[in-house]
């Protein structure tokens, strides 16, 4: 088995992109979900609630920054840079507290782009948020602004599968759907599941859990229409403790890098 494919996920809930590699931190990849959207309340907006965010992007730079953009509208993109000088605020991130705002341009900007008022933060130091037990998590694992997991693994088999019992009349689906780091080409499908670890590359990674999936996986990644699918489907094969089940959780065991073309050895 092989890695075929590593996105990054700048601002939480935007349009990823592919890179041909990423550093391994304990938190995540390099440069995935530093950033975040939050009403003025602090509390988080997500594609769950507004697909619009899955029409931005943001392009991580060297230096933690990102680059906005719309492309359905054009422009040039707003540079916005780590606010490592602001004071922070508080967020309704689990476990998060507080993080900082990026400051009036990025939120005006942003309020333009989804026509209600929000905010841009950035989480300073991802040492301090940890996993939440209840998602696999252990004392010392620490995470960036995802959901559950410093990473999400998808596998190609597992998705042709998952084609195959949705309605051959339907496309195919997109794996972007799913919103993984990481795919894989795979080998049975679903054997992801069991895995306890599985190196890829020179990295180790502990998995922490199966990913329960959520309404946002029916918005189509290059519409924004909204469907019944995968959940439909998923609630007949892949559905147990009342969720439905696609891709595994990453928590990295060491420093390290991935690329696509690694080795994918599933391990004990």
């Amino acid at each position: 088995m092989r890695v075929t494919r590593i996105r990054l996920h700048p601002v939480k809930s935007f349009a990823g992109y592919d890179v041909a590699s990423a550093k391994v931190q304990p938190w995540g990849l390099e440069g995935d979900r530093r950033w975040a959207v939050v009403d003025p309340a602090g509390q988080p907006v997500t594609a769950r609630e507004h697909n619009g965010l899955l029409g931005l992007t943001a392009e991580a730079l060297a230096d933690g920054g990102v680059l906005l953009a719309d492309p359905r509208v054009g422009g040039d993109p707003l540079r916005v840079d780590p606010p490592t000088d602001a004071s922070p605020i508080p967020v309704g991130h689990s476990r998060q507290g507080t993080a900082l705002p990026a400051g009036d341009e990025a939120d005006d900007w942003l309020t333009a782009q989804l026509g209600r008022p929000v905010r841009l933060v950035w989480q300073p130091d991802p040492r301090l948020r940890t996993v939440n037990p209840g998602n696999g998590g252990l004392p010392d694992d620490r995470m960036s602004l995802a959901d559950a997991a410093p990473l999400l693994l998808a596998s190609e088999a597992s998705l042709a599968q998952l084609d195959e019992w949705v309605d051959d009349e339907a496309a195919p689906l997109d794996m972007l759907r799913f919103r993984p780091n990481v795919v894989i080409d795979g080998d049975e499908p679903f054997a992801e599941d069991a895995w306890p670890f599985v190196d890829l590359g020179d990295v180790r990674f502990r998995v922490s859990g199966v990913c329960d999936r959520c309404v946002m996986t029916t918005i189509d990644p290059v519409t924004l229409a909204r469907g019944k699918e995968p959940i439909r489907t998923l609630a007949k094969h892949r559905r147990w403790d009342g969720k439905t089940w696609f891709g595994i959780w990453l928590v990295p065991q060491g420093p390290g890098a991935v690329q696509v073309g690694d080795a994918v050895r599933p391990g004990s």
